[in-house]
């Protein structure tokens, strides 16, 4: 009987990760409920990459169809330029402005926990979206499972190298949740394998053109580099790297990025494995608050899928006829706010 139970509860976790949301605990709501039409406010860390565009787009495109519906009567968006200090005042002067609820994705872990716990003191619901803050209390945290895209992308190279070799791994901005998660998880990964060594872990702020300065830094100092970890848009600069110093890229990940996805379609050489961190997150974190305000129950912790993206299954998700700023897994409505006439 106690065996039947745990396969039960063990496929309704699998279940729940397969469907994009985390086996985690569910959250009553039915205090935040409110008559709408509500006034949202919405925290954002900076608008200082092109995935960051696309992921604030996705969460505009949700805000304006909700104001058509009437639920939403003001909408607050405020913009940190990845600076904690002003992000915390940002989202001190929204609480002023009687916000129903607030969006928040966080600069800074740390920098952002005290400002957000008090929000949720003043009976704020908050839903943390794409970057987190460093205790639980908010209502939900979305985002696109920055550590399994992180392993996949690990394990990935791990196979194509046999086990052994030497690999450098650069990630984002120090501080930022997502960052901080990948390069954990993806330490973790390459630590467990006796025959691998990790000659650099770097912070590239999820620049193309600082990743390159550092992949040509590397590059000069260990001359045999067996391949290359970046959990986004690093790639390309790194890739550039190579190219400038007339050496093969190894294998190499990335993200969903336009960018790094024509150059990868462009390249039948280059061996590449891209894992995606969602820009529809945007778009989920305003579903999810309006749950809240409707009363309804809400995960602690909602997981967006991460996507896989091979040789096999690039022409699904390449867009040879758009900008290099564009996220594979952007919504077909969002694209066209994004470039008109395309």
């Amino acid at each position: 009987m106690k065996k039947t139970i745990l396969r039960v509860l063990i496929i309704v976790a699998l279940a729940a990760v397969v469907a994009g949301n985390a086996f985690s605990q569910t959250v009553d709501t039915a205090k935040y409920k409110k008559a709408p039409p509500w006034t949202i406010g919405f925290s954002n860390a900076s608008l200082s990459n092109t995935w960051r565009v696309s992921f604030v787009e996705q969460l505009r495109y949700s805000i304006d169809e909700a104001k058509k519906k009437g639920l939403i009567k003001d909408y607050y968006e405020t913009n940190a330029n990845d600076d904690p200090t002003k992000q915390v005042a940002d989202v001190e002067d929204l609480i002023t402005k009687d916000v129903d609820l607030l969006i928040v994705s966080a600069s800074s872990s740390e920098a952002l926990t005290p400002v957000v716990e008090k929000a949720m003191d003043q009976g704020i619901p908050v839903v943390m979206v794409d970057r987190n803050i460093s205790s639980d209390k908010y209502v939900t945290f979305l985002e696109g499972s920055s550590k399994n895209m992180a392993k996949l992308q690990a394990d990935w190279l791990v196979q194509q190298i046999g086990g052994k070799g030497n690999v450098v791994l650069i990630t984002g901005l120090a501080g930022a949740s997502p960052a901080e998660d990948r390069l954990a998880s993806a330490t973790a990964v390459f630590q467990a394998q006796p025959g691998i060594k990790i000659l650099a872990r770097e912070y590239g702020d999820w620049s193309v053109v600082k990743s390159r300065q550092i992949m040509e830094t590397l590059i000069q100092k260990y001359p045999k580099i067996d391949a290359v970890w970046c959990d986004s848009m690093e790639a390309v600069g790194a890739m550039q790297a190579f190219q400038a110093a007339n050496l093969p890229v190894p294998p190499i990940t990335c993200e969903d990025a336009n960018q790094f996805l024509k150059l990868w379609k462009n390249d039948p050489k280059l061996n590449a494995r891209c894992v995606t961190f969602s820009v529809r997150q945007g778009s989920r974190g305003v579903e999810i608050a309006l749950k809240i305000l409707q009363g309804q129950p809400v995960p602690h912790l909602f997981l967006v899928p991460n996507t896989v993206i091979t040789r096999q299954n690039l022409d699904q998700y390449v867009r040879m006829d758009l900008p290099d700023s564009f996220y594979a897994e952007t919504q077909p409505e969002v694209t066209k706010r994004l470039f008109p006439g395309k």
